[in-house]
């Protein structure tokens, strides 16, 4: 059977974001080599250290960036973070100087938000209903 380990988002800058997504998100760095002019830098969740990994990949490709501007246009997320409660992690985001692009908002089944990562894209978080 097939498993996820790693997913990908492209981040403008890697030390930028590995400060955004540990300091303020609240993941912990799990790897950190060197890759030629990057890094193959990696982040997971506190809960789940051993869980699917996070790559802050270099935003190198030109189509990647074009890819990046177009969504952030569209007002799209590159991806998508489960949470418990969107509203208490808004409250606690917002607080902590993110800017979100779409407060929580009840689609029914779930409730989500959307923020800016600071490093060229919006991340959505998401939970459950019931």
């Amino acid at each position: 059977m097939l498993t996820i380990n790693v997913t990908a988002v492209y981040v403008d800058d890697q030390a930028k974001a590995l400060a955004f997504y540990t300091d303020v998100l609240g993941f912990v760095k799990k790897t950190d080599v060197p890759a030629g002019g990057a890094r193959w830098l990696t982040v997971v969740s506190p809960a789940h250290p051993d869980g699917v990994e996070l790559l802050l990949e270099p935003t190198g490709h030109p189509a990647a960036k074009v890819y990046k501007e177009a969504l952030v246009a569209d007002g799209i997320p590159f991806t998508s973070f489960a949470v418990e409660d969107v509203q208490a992690e808004y409250e606690r985001l917002s607080a902590a100087g993110v800017e979100f692009t779409q407060k929580p908002t009840d689609l029914g089944p779930v409730v989500t938000a959307v923020f800016d990562d600071t490093c060229g894209n919006l991340i959505q978080i998401a939970a459950e209903k019931g």
